[in-house]
């Protein structure tokens, strides 16, 4: 159920009540003084939970916002050329 943030019309603090998206009210009663309280928006709550899927969208939108650095451009190996045995390959022009 979605999470909806009300402000009392006095000076209590902001609180939080969940309600279903088909009956959301406009008004609900504070716990602290019982006033009239207003809803207001809030920040929404993204990528709640500790599952492995929700882990793995943190790492990556990590990487997307402080991408590693390196100091330098990685060396690069150069592999051997292969050398064939047969002779008649020895007379062939060479690159």
């Amino acid at each position: 159920m979605p999470t909806y943030v009300y402000r009392c019309s006095e000076t209590c603090d902001d609180f939080t009540e969940q309600h279903s998206m088909s009956s959301i009210p406009d008004e609900s009663t504070c716990p602290e003084c019982g006033h009239g309280a207003r809803r207001v928006i809030g920040a929404p709550a993204l990528g709640a939970g500790n599952s492995a899927a929700v882990r793995l969208q943190d790492a990556t939108r990590s990487t997307a916002d402080s991408p590693q650095v390196v100091s330098s451009v990685p060396g690069r190996r150069r592999r051997p050329t292969p050398v064939s045995a047969n002779p008649l390959h020895r007379r062939l022009p060479r690159p």
